[in-house]
């Protein structure tokens, strides 16, 4: 199963009788599964299956849904809201005496938003169930549309991860290579710093000078960070293999990568490890900024 990606955008269209409909569908990034819904009025009975239909294809992201729907009137015939109208003329009147706007013009009056109203036809509950069904389509139909755009959009996240990836295994693989990680120059490094120890004045006490030992033999050694790297790699390609909604995990393993590398340049005391383990953290941000975008 393909990785997605939490971007997509969708449309779809329909009309039954004189009534048309548009659906529009954005997704964008999100820390979980994050559904708004945008109905104009009249179309209320249509939000519990619209919300209900998304957890089903999409499990992370903030998906907004918008429906337009227009009507196309009947031999385009109007009517005119007189009751509106009296309305306007009487707050016009009230205002007499403070305000000298002049006397209010039919022309404005009819611009008025409500004033001029287009003459629906009537519709029975059989045809507004019938429309309710077509429009849930055409919302299904968007919805098919949105996933399509994720995956897409997720397969080029995939080659990119993949990309990051590899560049982390190679400056892993030389980091195992410098001085630094050989096992020769971490014992020489041992021997020098155990010898400080013993020389040290006033001597430290057996109890003490062990302590300062196995610190030093904690910190010298890099290749337990190395491997772990490798571990961590291994398992981010397993989860791009197994696909689906991976997202949370890729991005737990990027804090994993990252801690991994902070510990590899804190324990750094050759400049070669040292410019690598940046290298390093850089590759792993990308890796990291890529991964957010995975659901």
């Amino acid at each position: 199963m393909p990785i997605a990606s939490m971007t997509g955008f969708a449309r779809a269209a329909g009309r039954l009788g004189t009534r048309g409909w548009t659906w529009e569908l954005r997704s964008v990034n999100s820390r979980g599964l994050d559904v708004r819904l945008r109905l104009p009025p009249g179309s209320e009975a249509l939000e519990v299956p619209v919300r209900a239909a998304v957890p089903e294809k999409i499990k992370r992201g903030s998906v907004t849904i918008n429906l337009q729907v227009a009507e196309e009137t009947g031999g385009g015939q109007y009517r005119i809201n007189t009751q509106m109208i009296e309305q306007l003329l009487g707050l016009a009147e009230s205002f007499r005496g403070r305000v000298d706007p002049g006397p209010p013009r039919m022309d404005a009056l009819l611009a008025v938003r409500g004033v001029v109203e287009p003459i629906v036809e009537d519709e029975d509950e059989a045809a507004r169930e019938a429309r309710h069904q077509a429009m849930l389509a055409g919302m299904a139909e968007a919805l098919k549309q949105l996933v399509a755009a994720r995956a897409a959009e997720g397969a080029r996240v995939e080659q990119i991860l993949l990309q990051r990836l590899a560049e982390i295994e190679a400056l892993v693989g030389r980091a195992g290579q410098t001085a630094a990680a050989q096992p020769d120059a971490i014992k020489a490094r041992l021997k020098q710093q155990v010898q400080a120890l013993l020389d040290a004045s006033p001597a430290l006490t057996e109890d003490r000078l062990m302590q300062e030992a196995a610190l030093i033999a904690a910190k010298a050694d890099v290749r337990e960070e190395l491997d772990r790297l490798v571990s961590h790699l291994t398992a981010a390609r397993d989860l791009l293999k197994r696909g689906g909604a991976v997202g949370r995990q890729l991005d737990f393993l990027c804090q994993e990568f990252n801690r991994e590398a902070n510990t590899l340049c804190s324990k750094s005391a050759d400049m070669d490890l040292t410019r690598i383990g940046l290298d390093l953290k850089t590759a792993i941000e990308q890796l990291r900024e890529q991964a957010a975008n995975v659901e």
